[in-house]
């Protein structure tokens, strides 16, 4: 059985000035304090907060000022400071998650953060236009975390 090799993932890596600890704890239990959630949520300016349920099976979600909660994914692995694994589906049906890798790499005085989102298959036709916009979408979104980081 061979394994597919064409599979298409986002790529993408930053480097901060924290220790991986204080990194990982930044990308997960505080990130509402830098997720740009006004464009990149479900609820948009409606949002209160954005929780990382700590834990393998803990979810991932935001809720509105409403009190309604709306899924973005599931935490698949858990393994503080180094790696956090989740699915990925924020307004859409759980069949259609992909997949986000994230790990924090001692580096210098530092992390280098490595985010890979992979599962795009699952789209069909819509993948590329998805792909695309979360192309761009990465970079917004991890341009907050180091402005957060290195604040």
């Amino acid at each position: 059985m061979s394994q597919q090799t064409s599979e298409t993932a986002i790529r993408k890596s930053v480097t901060v000035n924290r220790a991986p600890e204080a990194a990982f704890r930044l990308f997960t239990e505080q990130i509402a304090s830098w997720w740009p959630y006004w464009t990149h949520s479900i609820e948009e300016e409606n949002v209160e907060t954005l929780v990382f349920e700590g834990h393998k099976g803990g979810r991932f979600y935001e809720r509105a000022k409403s009190g309604e909660e709306h899924l973005w994914g599931t935490v698949l692995v858990w393994e503080p400071p180094q790696r956090i694994v989740y699915s990925w589906h924020p307004g859409c049906s759980e069949d259609t998650a992909q997949e986000v890798e994230v790990t924090f790499i001692p580096s210098g005085n530092g992390t280098r953060l490595e985010l890979v989102h992979t599962g795009w298959e699952k789209l069909g036709e819509r993948m590329e236009a998805v792909v695309a916009e979360y192309t761009t979408g990465w970079d917004k979104v991890l341009g907050r975390y180091v402005e957060a980081a290195n604040a």
